[in-house]
């Protein structure tokens, strides 16, 4: 969802079809575009309504009271379009600014306002589909929602040392769950920069992309590896392996024995002298699934690398052909200028000989 930053309720108009109604101008700032959605006092209770089926609990503030026909107070009084315009939208600044996200981040609700998704959460099949701008919004949102995780790994941490075990696991899996949900959406944005790619996107601005997401998932990398692995095992977080690692004289003869073993050969490189195993502080807190992880964790760090370098190489490729096309052009216009400059000469020469002889 594109990071709203801000929600007002500017005006209203009168409009007779089907019937006469009044509807309101609903004005969304986002972080790169603003855009306007013009609702009807029915369409908000629809949301209300929806919000309340599909979150379990009700927003965070009512909507103001639906107001019968009056022959004292008609339905286009100012008093009463402005009273209800004041409290739609403090309604929708109560969803923005809620603690929650569970309202703001609705399908509902994004619907409501008209925001540019690139993948609806009901379809996950479905096809990334982004402007510029909506990439651009998209991207702002995630990088909000990285911050959020951070802040929950601090407060895991913060918590840990003051012993609560049982808050510091809480923060640890909302950081997991919220995690998750970022690693989707930066795989659909990366589908939607292919697609804008496709589409006809400059290369300079395609690459500048392409940098932002990498960095954004490096950075969702980085959070993975310390929401996995909890910084402070020993009040327990993380599994059991975790919280009791085996001593270090037991370690120790583990890895010389896989290293010392007669029943094998020992482990080698193909160049250079033996490399004996060596544990690291980001493995020793691991146990057989964690260490599993972290390896595919690895290679596939090492396949995005591979494939970027890739791309690098047969870019240089393209260059180095469009050199070696320019040269030879540069080759055959200098054959050409020499061809002329010989032609020239010998006219010099023969003009030479013709005015001696007229001397």
């Amino acid at each position: 969802m594109s990071a709203i930053q801000a929600i007002h309720i500017r005006g209203h108009e009168e409009r007779t079809s089907p019937k006469t109604h009044t509807v309101y101008r609903i004005e969304v700032q986002a972080n790169v575009r603003s855009w306007q959605m013009w609702r009807r006092y029915s369409e908000f209770v629809d949301l209300h309504v929806e919000l309340t089926k599909s979150t379990g609990a009700a927003p965070p503030c009512e909507l103001p009271p639906k107001r019968g026909l009056s022959l004292f107070k008609p339905r286009s009084d100012p008093a009463l379009i402005e009273e209800r315009r004041a409290g739609l939208e403090l309604y929708l600044r109560a969803i923005l600014s809620a603690r929650e996200d569970r309202w703001r981040d609705s399908f509902a609700f994004r619907d409501f306002l008209g925001v540019p998704v690139g993948k609806q959460a009901d379809d996950p099949g479905a096809p990334a589909h982004f402007t510029a701008s909506s990439w651009l919004d998209e991207h702002a949102d995630l990088q909000a929602r990285v911050r959020d995780i951070r802040a929950d790994i601090n407060r895991r941490d913060a918590l840990a040392d003051r012993g609560d075990v049982a808050a510091a696991h809480q923060a640890n899996v909302q950081a997991k769950k919220k995690l998750a949900g970022v690693l989707s959406r930066v795989g659909v944005l990366e589908d939607g920069l292919r697609m804008l790619g496709l589409g006809g996107m400059s290369e300079g601005e395609l690459q500048r992309r392409t940098d932002m997401a990498a960095r954004l998932r490096d950075d969702c990398e980085k959070l993975a590896k310390m929401v996995t692995v909890a910084r402070l095992t020993s009040r327990g977080l993380g599994s059991s392996a975790e919280r009791n690692p085996a001593a270090a004289s037991d370690r120790a003869a583990l890895l010389e024995t896989s290293s010392q073993s007669s029943f094998a050969r020992p482990v080698t490189r193909v160049f250079g002298a033996a490399a004996k195993p060596q544990e690291t502080e980001q493995t020793r807190p691991l146990d057989d699934h964690g260490l599993f992880q972290l390896q595919e964790t690895q290679m596939a760090q090492q396949d995005q690398q591979l494939a970027a370098l890739t791309t690098i190489l047969h870019r240089q490729k393209q260059l180095g052909v469009a050199i070696g096309n320019e040269i030879a052009e540069q080759d055959d216009m200098l054959d050409d200028l020499t061809t002329g400059v010989d032609n020239v000469g010998r006219k010099l020469t023969n003009a030479k000989k013709q005015m001696n002889r007229l001397g």
